[in-house]
């Protein structure tokens, strides 16, 4: 079970619960893909609202990591969830809410999803 305090979630990716949590070496690996020099700047990063495919790919590889999953980014490449695209960016964006504070961050798992639009890289689009 994932204890929201500690910044952890759980999300059924491929038909498995997993854990996810961006630790400060899950973090550090994030800083280094996308050439941020600090955790500052990654949560600016994630606060714009926008997010390409490789930086959620990314996101999620760090997150199950951090979590203790040995699984490699070719491996989350390949991970689907029962509401396609968009479930990825809700985990995603619950993940990110969980670990910088931003809204819906210490919320139960049951977060709805309008309690984290701030971070909704689709926003405006639909």
């Amino acid at each position: 079970m994932a204890n929201a305090r500690r910044g952890e979630i759980e999300a059924c990716l491929n038909g498995k619960t997993w854990k996810l949590c961006l630790t400060l070496g899950a973090l550090a690996e994030l800083e280094q893909a996308f050439g941020d020099d600090d955790m500052l700047a990654l949560a600016q990063r994630f606060e714009k609202g926008r997010l390409s495919a490789t930086e959620a790919v990314r996101i999620l590889g760090a997150g199950l990591r951090g979590a203790g999953h040995d699984v490699s980014d070719e491996e989350v490449k390949a991970m689907r969830t029962e509401n396609g695209i968009v479930g990825i960016v809700d985990v995603v964006a619950r993940l990110l809410a969980a670990t910088f504070g931003m809204p819906g961050g210490a919320a139960e798992e049951s977060t709805p999803r309008s309690e984290v639009r701030s971070l909704d890289p689709f926003r405006g689009t639909t």
